[in-house]
């Protein structure tokens, strides 16, 4: 029985004997650049001597993995296909009837590299060459294509750039390109498939990638080169940052900016700038002039604390293509600080005046019992003054009747960073009146209570020095204090309260033939409210001074 792998010739028609008499010269091995033509010399034999025949013999050119019946990359028969990528590149040269199986490839693609084997056929005879091969390798041209365009490169300046490739590289063939990158992908497609491209270089297209395509059409090889676009422009995106204590609080993008900051906050200002080249930065105060001096020659300020109410800043970032301004203006800030109120009697009543300084400038108001006054009028009653001069508040209140032990009277200074105010408590005994300024929370509270009780034990002991000489049946009044008006809400204290002003006593006690006979005091607190929440130190309270007028 014959074997199995011994039938697969016969299948194909192929002569089972290998050599003798069947001989094949060709190069083996040839290594060929793409775009580029050779002639492969090619010779072969065959026992057919005994034969006669005057039918020509077809020889083919097939590609390793084909068998005999695929299309072969080049053949004398006319009956037969040829592959579709080698058509028109391979050819037969010589006359197959002289044994001359040459072989002509032109125009060479990378495609093509693979080995190849040659077959015989004439009449019921038939073989393949399968001990010698032609191997072809192909490789790309030398270099690659090369762009050239002057430079520098000027953002918004159009500028001509060249794409090409050497002749001994494209061999005379036709060349299609192709541009492609971010700088050119709003661009006209119609225009990117040119060796030439004029090119808008944006600011943004600095530092992208531009690459310019090049296919050998023939050949079907393509090459490519890329560049980093190096692109000038002036300075933009000019931006602030500010930040208290190292401590980046805010980013300013405006070209102007007004940002308000606690009075005694220490603040450092960075200025960055978008460039090629690089800017110098500098930083002036107010509106430079050409020729101004800097008063920073760097992108950062450091301001330890603001000497005016209000200040501008300006940063320039400058090169040699332009360059861009953008300021900052910084108003300083501070919540009311109170003096006062302090009163004093007057032949008509009792005269009490309080100031206040703050930024911006504070207003001013009394509220006397549940009524609130504020403004400049008068009536039978009482009379109101207030004035302002630059960040100071100035105020008066002048009671002219309804003095009593159960009168309320406070003084509310307020803007919009913060309130604080001070209240005058009557007491009932001898002539006296309390003036304490807003508290907040329990140990404020304690605090007062503690300032208050030598004064309390003062008016009991007084009161009962007087109820050992008063005669039997005569009642005895509690010498507590009947109202306390406490001032109103408060916003977060700032780290250093003011120094303390000292509330006069009264001037003129009334006389000893009154029942009822009032004292004058004055104790005074103040706290001053801060709007940054940040790097607080515990809220401070002081103590100045408490006078008894006897």
């Amino acid at each position: 029985m014959v074997p199995l792998l011994l039938l697969l010739p016969l299948l194909w028609g192929e002569s089972l004997q290998e050599n003798p008499g069947y001989r094949l010269q060709v190069q083996e091995s040839l290594t060929l650049q793409a775009g580029l033509g050779v002639l492969v010399p090619c010779s072969f034999s065959y026992p057919w001597s005994s034969w006669y025949s005057s039918m020509e013999p077809f020889i083919y050119w097939f590609r390793e993995g084909d068998d005999p019946h695929s299309d072969p990359v080049a053949t004398n028969n006319p009956k037969r296909r040829v592959r579709m990528e080698t058509r028109g590149r391979f050819h037969l040269l010589g006359d197959p009837s002289d044994k001359d199986c040459s072989l002509s490839i032109r125009d060479t693609r990378m495609s093509d590299a693979g080995v190849y084997y040659f077959r015989v056929e004439r009449d019921n005879v038939k073989y393949s060459y399968r001990d010698k091969k032609l191997g072809l390798q192909v490789t790309a041209p030398p270099g690659k294509p090369y762009i050239q365009f002057p430079e520098p490169l000027e953002a918004g300046r159009p500028t001509n750039l060249t794409c090409s490739l050497s002749l001994a590289s494209d061999g005379g063939q036709p060349l299609l390109f192709s541009w492609m990158g971010e700088a050119v992908d709003t661009m006209d497609p119609g225009t990117l498939h040119s060796s030439e491209l004029t090119l808008t270089p944006r600011p943004q297209d600095h530092g992208t990638n531009l690459t310019c395509q090049m296919t050998l059409q023939r050949s079907q090889v393509t090459l490519e080169t890329t560049i980093q676009l190096n692109v000038s422009y002036a300075p933009r995106n000019l931006r602030i940052s500010l930040s208290f204590r190292n401590i980046t609080a805010l980013k300013i993008l405006q070209n102007t900016s007004s940002v308000l900051i606690s009075e005694g906050q220490a603040l450092q200002l960075l200025c960055v700038a978008d460039s090629n080249p690089l800017a110098q930065l500098s930083w002036f105060r107010g509106s430079p002039a050409l020729e101004a001096t800097p008063i920073s020659s760097t992108g950062v300020l450091v301001l330890p604390d603001l000497e005016t109410p209000e200040a501008e800043f300006t940063c320039r970032a400058r090169n040699p293509l332009g360059s861009q301004n953008t300021s900052l203006s910084l108003s300083v800030v501070s919540p009311p600080q109170l003096l006062g109120p302090s009163c004093s009697q007057e032949d008509q009543g009792l005269r009490c005046s309080c100031s206040s300084q703050a930024r911006p400038p504070p207003s001013l108001r009394w509220r006397l019992g549940e009524g609130l006054l504020e403004g400049n009028f008068s009536n039978a009653s009482f009379e109101v003054t207030s004035s302002s001069a630059g960040p100071w508040a100035n105020g008066s209140l002048s009671l002219r009747e309804g003095l009593g032990s159960s009168l309320s009277l406070s003084c509310e200074a307020l803007n919009v960073h913060g309130t604080q105010s001070g209240s005058v408590l009557l007491l009932p005994g001898k002539p006296a009146f309390l003036v304490a300024g807003a508290l907040g929370g329990a140990g404020a509270m304690a605090l007062l209570l503690l300032c208050l009780c030598p004064l309390f034990f003062y008016i009991l002991k007084a009161r009962r020095k007087q109820a050992a000489t008063r005669p039997e049946g005569v009642d005895d009044e509690d010498p507590v204090m009947r109202t306390v008006a406490w001032g109103s809400r408060k916003k977060p204290c700032s780290d250093s309260p003011p120094d303390q002003t000292v509330l006069s006593p009264a001037e003129d006690a009334p006389s000893p033939e009154e029942q009822e006979e009032l004292h004058y005091a004055s104790l005074s607190f103040h706290e001053m409210p801060s709007r940054e929440p940040q790097d607080q130190e515990a809220t401070r309270t002081e103590y100045s001074e408490i006078k008894i007028s006897g």
